[in-house]
């Protein structure tokens, strides 16, 4: 128990490393606002989860410090100018519904950070998602004079980008502060991913299913613009790093987790070539609840029925051991 404690410790260090890099990056882009938004989450978020902590009778634990890795995934998924109110509010929600209310840190079922996304899009959809162009240097409760849609948003329209590729690697182009740094992504789900931090499955099949789909039925009329743009855009890379891969939500089993992941980045897709809708991964990662579920309670059966088998089998090798001896083979060992 105390080593998976451990683990889990580690883990989450090792995604706050990768956060805190690509908070810094957004730092480059926005200036102090990026940083200012990030810590009024993790902020509000660590002051919800004492005090509901507190009402439900726990104590706080280190453990628990993972919700400050939730409320920087939140943040890095807003524009930089968001209002700090409807930040403060999407932070509570995380915290106290959607993960306390549920059971905790013991019992998710979906990413704390999506399902906030979620509620803000569906409350405030419009200021969710404009945002500043990258180098609009921001001061802690500065407004820009102008916003734009997210390059997501021309892509899924027009089928293409007026970005040099260059630019969408290092981020260069409108969009979530945390999501548009592509390179910086790449790095972290090698890093994440080597270390064990994160399902391998399930950020495979999130990868390979947005990039198969994108290339057989493309939008616009490049299959490899398609394939290029739709791995960078929408935050696909972001969300299939830190939402779909994530240990606590995504099935243990890597073949389960394959799966999961396909079938998340294909609805995905479709919702984005049907729809046009933005940033579709986070959403469908949240309403695939019950297939996360379906694939837990798959996994616990096949643990139970494996459990048996090796109880059956250690009990028949113990009455093989306890069973006496043929007469034949007492009348051997006598001559």
């Amino acid at each position: 128990m105390l080593k998976k404690a451990r683990k889990e410790r580690l883990i989450w260090l090792d995604i706050m490393m990768t956060l805190l890099a690509l908070a810094l990056m957004s730092y480059f882009y926005y200036g102090i606002r990026s940083v200012a938004l990030c810590g009024t989450c993790v902020a509000v978020s660590l002051a919800a989860e004492v005090v509901s902590l507190r009402l439900m009778g726990r104590k706080f634990k280190a453990d628990d410090l993972t919700c400050t890795s939730d409320a920087l995934i939140l943040a890095l998924m807003l524009p930089t100018c968001m209002d700090y109110s409807i930040a403060v509010i999407a932070s509570l929600f995380s915290v106290i519904v959607a993960k306390n209310v549920f059971g905790g840190r013991k019992n998710m079922i979906f990413s704390p950070a999506a399902a906030a996304y979620v509620f803000i899009l569906t409350s405030w959809g419009s200021k969710l998602l404009m945002y500043p162009e990258p180098h609009t240097k921001l001061g802690a409760f500065e407004k820009p004079e102008t916003l734009v849609h997210s390059a997501s948003y021309s892509f899924n329209i027009s089928g293409k980008l007026d970005f040099t590729d260059f630019e969408v690697l290092l981020g260069n182009f409108s969009g979530p502060a945390g999501a548009v740094s592509i390179l910086l992504l790449v790095i972290s789900a090698i890093i994440l991913i080597f270390r064990d931090d994160i399902s391998a499955g399930a950020f495979l099949g999130s990868m390979i299913g947005t990039g198969l789909f994108a290339f057989i039925v493309p939008v616009g009329h490049s299959r490899e613009d398609s394939l290029s743009y739709s791995l960078v855009t929408n935050m696909v890379l972001f969300a299939s790093i830190y939402i779909i891969a994530d240990r606590r939500i995504a099935p243990k089993r890597e073949y389960f987790a394959i799966f999961y992941g396909l079938f998340v980045s294909i609805f995905a897709y479709t919702l984005v070539l049907t729809t046009a809708k933005e940033n579709a991964i986070v959403i469908v990662s949240v309403l695939f609840t019950p297939v996360t579920l379906g694939f837990k309670n798959l996994e616990k059966k096949i643990a139970l029925a494996e459990e048996e088998e090796l109880l059956m089998a250690a009990k028949l090798v113990k009455s093989e051991e306890t069973e006496p001896q043929a007469p034949a083979e007492e009348a051997i060992v006598n001559e």
